[in-house]
């Protein structure tokens, strides 16, 4: 549920949206359905308590609104599943919650304890604590990353608009795969208070169908979308998933982490990753950006922008920049140890199908 759903012009919460939603969320749980649901407007409900607009304000100020607008969403959520004899069970998460195997494996723990519950899990970014380095950057991927560790049979993605527009303005019925001719479709950002618009959206589906999961884009305010779509009528647009998808960890490492730096990487090293389905060795790395340790996720780039690869390093920036070229024999003459042959070994290498 995206920010521009949930609240009005001047900020405020719509009751009246929440109230639709939670009802359609309580009938799918009667009928067996399990629903997480990954809301938004924790900011925008904080400063229309306020009485206060974004544009000027500090990340302190931001998180202030956050701890208090999300209080009252879930205050409002909670309202309206009870009556359904259903609770709301808040998540707040922030990037390091998912950079941590163990803590991503809880999360899903925790997702399948409420619904013995009752309860329907309600997750958001944690706004009022997260900075820069540990936020999600958008509610769209966070959303891809929990219907992936919940093995969701479908991720919708409600918005303010009726699904992906094509060039002439008419909403697509289908698609195939997110693909480049399908990000140029995208406008606009979204509103003041959204993170994200049309590209997070396709990001978080591109993540989510190569996990092997549908995604709708549907709009919010449309009366029974939710009915609509878990019943398979036309509603926005579908997303096929992908045929062929990659193992829950690699997927962890390709779509759950965040980069923490890039290795530059020649020709050779390029066709051995991509095609012969080989580690990544020193000889082939070219250079080294960003500052990170060993086990942090790095993306491997051939040319100038094109990320071929993503993995786990065996070695920290610094190391690399003393093996970078070397032969596996001279690790050890460069550094005065060799934990690893492999910069990046095989097991911990996801080579990626398109640009990220």
């Amino acid at each position: 549920m995206g920010t521009r759903v949930l609240t009005s012009e001047n900020n405020r919460i719509d009751s009246g949206v929440i109230k639709r939603i939670s009802e359609a969320i309580a009938d799918l749980s009667d009928s067996g359905t399990e629903v997480v649901l990954v809301t938004s407007g924790a900011i925008g409900s904080g400063l229309g308590l306020l009485d206060v607009a974004k544009k000027g304000r500090s990340l302190a100020e931001l998180q202030a609104a956050a701890s208090i607008g999300q209080n009252y969403l879930m205050d409002t959520y909670n309202k309206y599943l009870r009556k359904r004899g259903y609770t709301a069970g808040q998540i707040l998460l922030t990037q390091e919650d998912l950079n941590d195997r163990k803590r991503f494996l809880n999360i899903k723990y925790t997702l399948n304890s409420l619904f013995k519950y009752k309860a329907v899990p309600v997750i958001n970014e944690n706004d009022s604590v997260s900075t820069e380095e540990i936020k999600f950057g958008d509610n769209d991927r966070l959303s891809s990353l929990v219907a992936d560790l919940a093995d969701s049979d479908l991720l919708i993605i409600l918005t303010d608009v009726d699904g992906l527009y094509d060039a002439d303005g008419m909403v697509i019925d289908e698609v195939e795969a997110v693909t480049g001719d399908v990000k140029s479709l995208c406008k606009g950002k979204g509103c003041e208070e959204s993170t994200g618009g049309m590209t997070s959206k396709l990001i978080a589906i591109k993540n989510a169908t190569h996990s092997g999961i549908p995604c709708v884009i549907a709009s919010g305010r449309r009366k029974d979308v939710l009915r609509d779509i878990c019943s398979g009528e036309k509603c926005g647009t579908y997303f096929h998933p992908a045929e062929k998808t990659i193992t829950a960890r690699k997927r962890w490492i390709a779509f759950g982490r965040k980069s923490k730096g890039t290795v530059f990487v020649d020709d050779g090293a390029f066709t051995a990753i991509s095609e012969k389905k080989k580690s990544l060795l020193p000889g082939g790395i070219v250079s080294v950006k960003g500052n990170f340790i060993q086990g942090d996720v790095v993306d491997i780039i051939c040319g100038v922008k094109t990320v071929v690869a993503r993995g786990l390093s065996n070695y920290s920036s610094k190391e690399i920049s003393r093996i970078k070229g070397k032969k596996t024999r001279e690790i050890e003459s460069a550094l005065g140890y060799k934990d690893y042959d492999e910069v990046v070994h095989r097991d911990n290498l996801v080579v990626m199908r398109e640009e990220v």
